[in-house]
């Protein structure tokens, strides 16, 4: 018995095959397949071009998917951070704090994680990635030591604002989201 997709499958798996095509397999290759094919078929929060500024993501197209026609890059929706652009940069700036070295590809990968932080839901859906452990894998990839600092294996986003939060000198931090944390007038009040 041949299993019947539906239209959001069906346009995944299309559009995971055209993009796996022009991959030159880098590192992040699969996750972004997976994130791209996940935005092309309405799952994810990823604002068009992942959060990248236009020149940013053209470089970052012609480096991973060299040869896509411009009809084949994906768009997306919403803005990247909607109004939470200074929380964006934090996260940034952290993850570029554990990147092993700085490097454009590694600007990107920072950028496009935390735009994926700025969604509402676990941050595996957020980016259009089909499970945490494809988040795991992309973290251990790009940012090794803050995979090592996970230690206790917390989820994704709610470890990252924790960390954000460490920072700060705030060890109570619980919410994944800085926009429901308790603390969150601490960290992001007026300076007293």
């Amino acid at each position: 018995m041949v299993a019947v997709l539906n239209h959001n499958e069906a346009l995944l798996r299309d559009t995971y095959d055209q993009l796996s095509y022009y991959s030159v397999g880098l590192g992040n290759a699969e996750s972004l397949v997976r994130m791209f094919a996940s935005q092309v078929a309405g799952n994810g929060e990823m604002p068009d071009r992942l959060g990248l500024s236009a020149a940013a993501f053209e470089r970052f197209i012609g480096w991973y998917f060299p040869g896509l026609p411009p009809q084949g890059v994906p768009r997306g929706g919403a803005t990247p951070a909607g109004g939470r652009e200074e929380e964006r940069r934090e996260l940034i700036a952290l993850f570029l704090a554990n990147a092993p070295r700085l490097t454009e590809d590694s600007e990107w990968m920072a950028t496009i994680l935390a735009t994926g932080c700025m969604g509402g839901n676990h941050l595996w859906q957020d980016l259009g990635l089909w499970s945490r452990k494809d988040v795991s894998a992309f973290v251990t990839r790009n940012f090794p030591l803050l995979r090592e600092k996970n230690d206790r294996d917390m989820k994704w986003k709610k470890f990252f604002y924790k960390q954000l939060c460490n920072q700060e000198g705030i060890y109570t931090c619980r919410a994944p989201s800085c926009e429901v944390c308790n603390d969150y007038p601490s960290c992001f009040g007026p300076e007293a």
